[in-house]
């Protein structure tokens, strides 16, 4: 089965904050060459979810990943990305779309960036 990534994040008018965002989506791309990733966006920038999700069952995914890259577990991460992962999956009946726990509930990121603060 095909998997997609999809690392979301809330989105910003300016196109400097997006780097970081595109580069974890190159450095999974660099780590696996055969990985379908693409970056999605809450608001202000696109692509939104829908569209990512879109453009990676066009290239094949049968299985849909998504990461929200956000630190904290707000609003966004307790109301709004349930009810858009329900929306996609209704979309989209024949694809198994998955939402993660976000970036900043993993212990990996906590250590690595007490690692950062400390170095």
């Amino acid at each position: 089965m095909k998997q997609g990534i999809i690392l979301l994040a809330h989105g910003s008018r300016d196109p400097l904050w997006r780097l970081p965002i595109e580069a974890v989506a190159d450095t999974i791309r660099k780590r696996d060459p055969r990985a379908l990733v693409s970056c999605a966006y809450l608001e202000l920038c696109s692509p939104d979810l829908a569209q990512a999700a879109t453009d990676l069952i066009a290239a094949g995914a049968q299985r849909i990943r998504t990461f929200p890259l956000f630190l904290g577990v707000g609003k966004h991460a307790r109301e709004d990305l349930p009810r858009l992962i329900a929306e996609l999956q209704s979309q989209h009946p024949g694809i198994a779309v998955e939402l993660l726990p976000t970036a900043g509930e993993h212990p990996q990121l906590t250590a690595l960036m007490a690692d950062i603060a400390l170095s």
